[in-house]
C-alpha cells in the first residue's frame, strides 16, 4: 500500500524570522500522522529549517526546490545533489512548472536533473500541461512526453525510489484547481503509462497532485484512488492550512 505524502513548496518566500515562526506554529499543532511530510524552503534557508525541524523533533523531512544537472565544477550559482544531501535534504523537486516556464527548462534538462538527483536524493518529478494543451485534448500526450524523457534516460527502475507530481500548469498560482475527477484521470494515465514498462513499479510509485490545493478541496482530491497526496504551494506557508491538508491525506 502506498504511503500518502504531503510536500510543502515554500517557493521564494520566507526570512529567518518567518521560518522560525512558521516551524514553531507547525510544531505547536502537529499531531501524529501516517502521512510522509516534507517541506522545501529556498536554498539559503535549508540549513536553518533543518535545524529548526530537528530541534522541534518534528517527523518532517527536508527537500529542495531545484538541483543542478552537474555533480560539481565551474557552474556559478548551481547547487548539486551532494551539497543538498550534505545540508540535510532527502528530497528535491525536479521540473516544477514555474522552472519549465520561467527558466526555460526543457524535458531533456529535467531528465538530466532527475538523473543527478537520484545519486543521493529522492526526486519529485513534476509533469503537467498548459491550459491550451488541455483545451486541445493534448494533456495525456504532454504528460507522456515529459515522462518519456526521464524513462528514456534513466529507465523505469528509476521510479522505484522516486515520486511524481502531476501539476496542471494552468492551476499553479491561479486559484484554479483540477476537479478530483480531472486529477484522477491524469494520475491513472501516469500509472498506466509506467505500467506498460513495469506494473509493480507503476502500482507502488506515489503520484501527488499539485495545483492550488487547500484545506477546502484536499479531502476530495485525496479520496481519488490514484492521488497519493499533494505538492502544496501557497497553503504550505500557513501552519493551520498545511496541517489541515496533512490531516486530509491521512484519512
Amino acid at each position: 500500500m502506498r504511503q500518502p505524502m504531503v510536500a510543502g513548496n515554500w517557493k521564494m518566500h520566507g526570512s529567518r524570522a518567518e521560518n522560525e515562526q512558521r516551524v514553531a506554529r507547525f510544531a505547536e499543532r502537529f499531531a501524529t500522522t501516517p502521512v510522509a511530510c516534507l517541506v522545501c524552503p529556498p536554498f539559503v534557508y535549508l540549513s536553518q529549517v533543518e535545524r529548526l525541524l530537528r530541534a522541534a523533533e518534528l517527523p518532517v523531512a527536508l527537500g529542495a526546490q531545484d538541483v543542478s544537472a552537474h555533480p560539481q565544477g565551474a557552474f556559478t550559482g548551481e547547487v548539486s545533489a551532494s551539497m543538498l544531501r550534505d545540508v540535510g535534504c532527502r528530497y528535491v523537486i525536479v521540473g516544477h512548472s514555474e522552472r519549465r516556464a520561467a527558466e526555460g527548462e526543457n524535458d531533456e534538462l529535467v531528465a538530466r536533473k532527475f538523473e543527478a538527483a537520484r545519486t543521493c536524493l529522492v526526486p519529485i518529478l513534476c509533469v503537467g500541461e498548459l491550459l491550451p494543451e488541455r483545451q486541445d485534448g493534448r494533456a495525456f500526450s504532454v504528460v507522456a512526453r515529459q515522462l518519456d524523457a526521464v524513462l528514456e534516460r534513466c529507465g523505469v527502475a528509476a521510479f522505484a525510489d522516486a515520486v511524481i507530481a502531476y501539476e496542471p500548469r494552468w492551476a499553479i498560482g491561479t486559484g484554479l484547481t483540477a476537479t478530483p475527477e480531472q486529477a484522477q484521470e491524469v494520475h491513472a494515465f501516469i500509472r498506466g503509462h509506467l505500467a506498460r514498462r513495469d506494473a509493480k513499479i507503476a502500482d507502488e510509485v506515489r503520484i501527488l497532485y499539485g495545483g492550488s490545493v487547500n484545506a477546502g478541496n484536499a479531502a476530495q482530491l485525496f479520496a481519488m484512488p490514484d492521488v497519493d497526496g499533494g505538492l502544496i504551494g501557497g497553503a504550505s506557508l500557513k501552519a493551520d492550512e498545511f496541517l489541515a491538508i496533512l490531516a486530509a491525506a491521512g484519512r
